[in-house]
């Protein structure tokens, strides 16, 4: 875990809601630790997280 802490991160912030959206979606969402609108979560920047980012990329924002 110390090794996340010196890494490079990614924030990513909810600003759509995933009502309406396919499953996968959802789950991928989910899969990024985002419950509610403006929730954000702080994931390291590897290229899994990046490809459930692009997945979604309509529904989140990217610091």
């Amino acid at each position: 875990m110390d090794n996340i802490n010196n890494s490079k991160t990614i924030k990513i912030t909810l600003v759509r809601s995933p009502i309406g959206t396919k499953q996968s979606h959802r789950a991928t969402v989910r899969g990024l630790g985002l419950r509610k609108m403006n929730s954000f979560s702080k994931l390291p920047d590897t290229p899994e997280i990046r490809g459930m980012i692009h997945k979604i990329n309509y529904l989140v924002k990217c610091e």
